[in-house]
């Protein structure tokens, strides 16, 4: 068996492909995206969340570090800290949380095919988010296959950073990609995402090669003056023209700085303001104007 770390397993889900289905979120990204709604997936290792709200002020977690890592005010220094759960195991009022956990993949298939007979009713299935499912290769793989033998349609919603012989080892395990297409300059790619785009782009063009673009709907956030200017829209519209891919989600973005203060990082989401009525509309008219099936979220 095949072990990896998953950091929620979200039951009945309907915004993550077509029908219910069941999303399994593996953790680990190589993008920094400003506008991340899932730090909690953005490392591969558990992460330790701070919940002030809860927290009694008894210094247990205090006590029992000893590295210490914690110090008065419930300050953890995240570099000190390795993680080992011992201050989330004492805390009295789950004001620590350990997020993320080590599952076989067995154990995965075992959990979502309790829910077969709702996919079977709603054409529904399994959807691997994260995080980004292609950092866990070999825990993906075991799944797609295991999902394959239950019969259960797979999703992967995915930004496409992966190295070709790994997304190509996958192609006939996926009945259909959420892909993640966030801006086409290379320059501002880098600057917002801390990636190039180049594994992206060259992925879809496998997916269009291979005769999979009926199996790929676009994910595309809304960021105010960053993803919805008119040159990043006619260049998205243009590629995946050339993709011969129609559908498109639009996904609007949030500020969610609460999870990075809990976990200990920076935010550099705070300084992007939420996309108002008109910000999506005009996004929105674009991609129907161009000829595209446009539906908002996912």
């Amino acid at each position: 068996m095949v072990s990896g770390i998953i950091f929620d397993i979200k039951k009945f889900a309907v915004h993550d492909g077509p029908g219910i289905r069941t999303t399994v979120f593996l953790k680990g990204c190589p993008m920094r995206c400003w506008w991340c709604h899932n730090p909690e997936g953005l490392y591969t290792d558990p992460d330790i969340f701070y919940y002030e709200n809860r927290c009694m002020g008894c210094g247990d977690c205090i006590k029992v570090c000893s590295i210490d890592a914690i110090s008065e005010g419930i300050i953890i220094d995240r570099e000190k800290c390795t993680n080992c759960g011992e201050c989330v195991e004492i805390c009295p009022t789950t004001a620590l949380r350990t997020t993320g956990r080590t599952l076989y993949h067995q154990e995965v298939i075992e959990e979502v095919r309790r829910y077969s007979v709702f996919y079977e009713r709603s054409d529904g299935g399994v959807t691997f988010s994260g995080g980004e499912p292609f950092m866990q290769p070999g825990f993906l793989k075991a799944l797609l296959e295991g999902c394959r033998e239950e019969d259960i349609h797979t999703a992967i919603d995915t930004s496409g950073y992966v190295k070709k012989s790994v997304f190509e080892s996958m192609l006939n395990l996926t009945d259909l990609y959420l892909y993640d297409i966030k801006l086409i300059d290379d320059k501002s790619h880098k600057k917002y995402t801390g990636r190039s785009n180049l594994y992206p782009l060259q992925n879809l063009k496998i997916l269009y090669d291979n005769g999979r673009s009926e199996d790929v709907v676009v994910r595309f956030p809304v960021i105010p003056s960053i993803t919805d200017t008119e040159s990043n829209l006619e260049e998205v519209s243009s590629l995946l023209s050339e993709m011969d891919i129609e559908v498109i989600n639009l996904l609007a973005y949030h500020n969610v700085e609460e999870k990075y203060i809990m976990m200990g990082e920076d935010y550099k989401g705070d300084s992007i303001p939420s996309p108002k009525d008109d910000d999506f509309k005009k996004v929105k008219e674009f991609f129907e104007k161009e000829g595209y099936i446009v539906k908002e979220g996912g």
